[in-house]
């Protein structure tokens, strides 16, 4: 299991550094390529800003509670209170993440309704759409887990 914890801890460090080069390189061009595409809104450089840092922020949130997780895991302590912290701390980052994203699909329709590319707009869907999914799925085992501690709790109490 070691193998396996590991070869995810490593997949959790790499999710990382395409974000961070997104953040660095990618989110300041948007900003000023929705400044220029949506002049009567002078503020939309700092909206794009603060939607993609903030949910970059949630995004590494995120990943270090999953290594957590699979810390937890090696440590052979994966269906206790923490793992399941963790779970919640993921699915709540998850859902900020589509939230702000939502909110920023007026964005994506004003770019792509003044550049004529209506696929900018199945593009912005893409991470709100995926955010979801990762919540539902961190939503999925952290019942179980839930359900897990509470037998494990009442067993506990019948010994």
């Amino acid at each position: 299991m070691k193998l396996e914890t590991l070869f995810l801890k490593a997949v959790v460090i790499f999710l990382a550094i395409p974000v961070l080069a997104l953040c660095i390189f990618v989110v300041p061009e948007m900003g000023k390529f929705a400044a220029e595409m949506v002049p009567w809104l002078p503020f939309v450089n700092v909206l794009v800003c603060i939607i993609f840092y903030t949910s970059a922020i949630a995004f590494y949130i995120a990943l270090y509670q999953a290594f957590n997780l699979l810390r937890y895991i090696d440590k052979n302590i994966a269906f206790s209170e923490l793992s399941v912290m963790a779970l919640k701390t993921i699915k709540y980052c998850a859902v900020i993440i589509s939230i702000l994203h939502v909110l920023g699909l007026p964005i994506f329709y004003w770019v792509a309704e003044l550049d004529d590319a209506p696929g900018v707009i199945i593009i912005g869907c893409v991470v709100p759409f995926a955010s979801v999914v990762i919540a539902v799925f961190a939503a999925v085992p952290l019942q179980s887990l839930i359900r897990f501690d509470d037998i494990k709790s009442e067993t506990d109490l019948t010994i």
